[in-house]
């Protein structure tokens, strides 16, 4: 979530770590579009199911609209990124009945950003 094609950007260096260690990649922002040769979900609800990992790439506000989203993906982990986390955000989540998970998830998979 917060995939960006700025390879300057967390939300593409995650793209980029995970297609690394082998892991299935569906980037997700409002743009749409490809990054790094992907095509772009616009929502979480459009990505393919099921859907093992979230990482939260997006300021706080913006994922406290996603939740609902989240939850009716049913996704197992949501990694919420430096900078992605809140406590308003993560409180929410775990009210909403997700596990929220607060670290970088890119060095999670023993890559570093």
């Amino acid at each position: 979530m917060g995939a960006s094609a700025d390879p300057s950007k967390f939300g593409n260096k995650a793209v980029r770590a995970y297609l690394r260690q082998g892991w299935t990649v569906y980037p997700v922002s409002p743009r749409g579009g490809e990054i790094e040769g992907l095509p772009v979900y616009t929502s979480v609800v459009d990505v393919p199911r099921p859907v093992e990992r979230i990482s939260m790439y997006v300021p706080p506000a913006v994922g406290l609209t996603m939740l609902d989203d989240l939850k009716a993906v049913g996704v197992q982990e949501i990694y919420f990124n430096p900078g992605s986390e809140s406590d308003e955000l993560i409180e929410a989540a775990r009210e909403a009945g997700l596990d929220p998970i607060v670290a970088c998830s890119i060095v999670e998979i023993g890559e570093r950003p």
